[in-house]
C-alpha cells in the first residue's frame, strides 16, 4: 500500500491492497487471490477484517479517520492505532499470553495485522446467551494486577516509565472522549446522550439534578487526567475480552493512556454489574437466569480478589521501582511498614475503583455508546427496569465509595434491587 496516502480497506479491495504483505502471506497463504475477507467489525470505531487462506486466518484491523459510530461529522486522528500497538505490545510483556499476537503494524495506513482468535466469541456476547465461563474471573483478575502493576512506578524504572508517560499522553483524543462521554455527558441533555424513553425520564431527570453525584463524576473525572499512575488499557470491558472454556484473550486497547490504576478495574467490574442486571431481560425465551446471576456475582468477587492477591504478590517481589523502595522497609528489618504501605494503596484502589464503576454504569445507559447486554433487550418496558436497577446501584456506587467496605455489601444490595418489580 502507499505509505504515504491514506486509504480505508474494503472487502473488495484488501486482497490487492495487502496481497505483497508478508506477514499476511506467511500467516494465511502466498497466493491473494486465494484469500477470503469478511468484515466484521461492529464497534464503534474501525474497520475489522478476517482474511482467510490456505494456511490459516488473521486479522486486519484499520482505524478510520472518524468515529465509525457517529460518522465523517465526528473527525478522529488515525494515530489511535499507532497506541494501540504499543499498547498492545507492553501488555505481551508484561501479562504473556493474554493478548493477540501481533504480525504486523503499519503506521501510515493505521493498520494492524494480528492473530485471529478462534473459536472465541466476546465475552459480552457469551454472557448474554447465559454461557458460564470457567475462568475468566481469575484470568482478568490477574491481567489487571499484573499489566497496572507492571506498568507503573512501583515497578519500573523510572526513566522507561517517564518515556512511556510522554509517549501514551499524545493520545489526546481518544482521553477527550472518555473525559466527556463517561464523566461528564450523562449528568447532562449532551446532544449525542441517548437512553430509553419515555421509561428512564423520571430517573434521568433525577439523576441530572443530583449535585451529590455531579460532584463525584467530576472529582472522578479530576483524578483520570491528572492520575497518571500506570499503562491502563482505557477501555477494559466484557466487550474487550474473547473467550473460551479455556482461554481468555483482552483485545483493543486503543484508548490506552496513563492513568489511576483502580480505572481498569472499575471499568471492568461495571460492565460484571450491567450483566448481572441485564439478565431478567433475556429470560423470556431461555428461562430462569438465577444461577447466571450468582455466577455473575461470583465472578465479579473472583475479578477483585485475584487482582488483590496478585498486586499484593508483585509488591512483595517486583516493587522495584521508586515507590514504596525496600530501600526505606525490608532492607531496614521492616517488611511491616511495606505491608502497611500495601493496605493503604489497596484501599485507596479499592475507593477509587468503586466510583470508576459507578459512571460507567451510568455512561452505558445514559450516554452515546451503550451496551448489548441492554440493548438487545426487546421490550423497552422490560429493559427499562432492568437499566434503572443499574442506575441506582451505579449512583451508591460513585457517591458511597468511600463508606463502602466490601463486594459482600454491594452484592447484597444488588440482590435487593433485582427483586424490585418496578422500574
Amino acid at each position: 500500500m502507499d505509505k504515504q496516502m491514506f486509504e480505508a480497506l474494503s472487502a473488495e479491495t484488501l486482497p490487492a491492497k495487502l496481497g505483497r504483505n508478508a506477514a499476511l502471506k506467511k500467516t494465511i497463504g502466498e497466493d491473494p487471490a486465494r484469500w477470503s475477507v469478511k468484515e466484521v467489525g461492529d464497534g464503534n470505531l474501525n474497520l475489522v477484517f478476517i482474511v482467510t487462506g490456505d494456511k490459516g486466518a488473521a486479522i486486519v484491523k484499520q482505524a478510520l479517520p472518524y468515529v465509525r459510530l457517529v460518522g465523517e461529522s465526528w473527525p478522529l486522528p488515525l494515530k489511535r492505532s499507532f497506541f494501540e500497538y504499543h499498547a498492545l505490545t507492553r501488555q505481551a510483556v508484561r501479562d504473556p499470553g493474554m493478548v493477540p499476537e501481533i504480525f504486523f503494524f503499519d503506521e501510515a495506513q493505521a493498520l494492524i495485522v494480528m492473530e485471529f482468535l478462534t473459536p472465541h466469541v466476546i465475552l459480552r456476547r457469551a454472557l448474554i446467551d447465559g454461557r458460564q465461563l470457567p475462568k475468566i474471573g481469575r484470568d482478568l483478575g490477574l491481567f489487571a494486577a499484573r499489566t497496572l502493576f507492571r506498568g507503573s512506578d512501583l515497578a519500573m524504572a523510572t526513566r522507561d516509565k517517564k518515556a512511556d508517560l510522554a509517549l501514551f499522553a499524545d493520545n489526546i483524543e481518544l482521553c477527550d472522549i472518555t473525559e466527556n462521554l463517561v464523566f461528564s455527558d450523562p449528568y447532562f441533555e449532551a446532544a449525542l446522550n441517548r437512553h430509553t424513553t419515555p421509561q428512564l425520564d423520571p430517573i434521568v431527570q433525577e439523576l441530572r439534578a443530583d449535585r451529590d453525584l455531579k460532584v463525584e463524576a467530576q472529582r472522578l473525572k479530576h483524578l483520570f487526567s491528572a492520575k497518571a499512575e500506570t499503562l491502563c488499557h482505557g477501555d477494559l470491558h466484557t466487550g474487550s475480552v474473547m473467550v473460551t472454556d479455556d482461554e481468555t484473550r483482552v483485545i483493543d486497547p486503543e484508548f490506552a493512556f496513563y492513568g489511576p490504576i483502580s480505572f481498569d478495574v472499575g471499568m471492568l467490574l461495571a460492565n460484571f454489574w450491567m450483566s448481572y442486571f441485564s439478565q431478567s431481560g433475556h429470560e423470556r425465551e431461555a428461562g430462569s437466569r438465577d444461577g447466571m446471576r450468582a455466577y455473575l456475582l461470583d465472578t465479579l468477587e473472583t475479578v477483585w480478589e485475584t487482582f488483590r492477591a496478585e498486586f499484593a504478590n508483585l509488591w512483595r517481589t517486583e516493587r522495584k521501582g521508586i515507590l514504596y523502595q525496600a530501600s526505606l522497609f525490608e532492607d531496614r528489618n521492616d517488611p511491616l511498614g511495606a505491608e502497611q504501605a500495601l493496605e493503604i494503596v489497596i484501599d485507596e484502589i479499592w475507593r477509587e475503583m468503586l466510583g470508576f464503576a459507578g459512571v460507567e454504569m451510568h455512561r452505558r445507559i445514559l450516554g452515546l455508546a451503550h451496551n448489548a447486554d441492554f440493548e438487545t433487550i426487546v421490550d423497552p418496558d422490560r429493559r427499562a427496569a432492568c437499566e434503572t436497577k443499574a442506575l441506582k446501584l451505579g449512583r451508591h456506587l460513585a457517591v458511597n465509595r468511600h463508606h463502602i467496605h466490601s463486594l459482600k455489601d454491594i452484592r447484597a444490595l444488588a440482590e435487593r434491587l433485582q427483586k424490585e418489580t418496578s422500574a
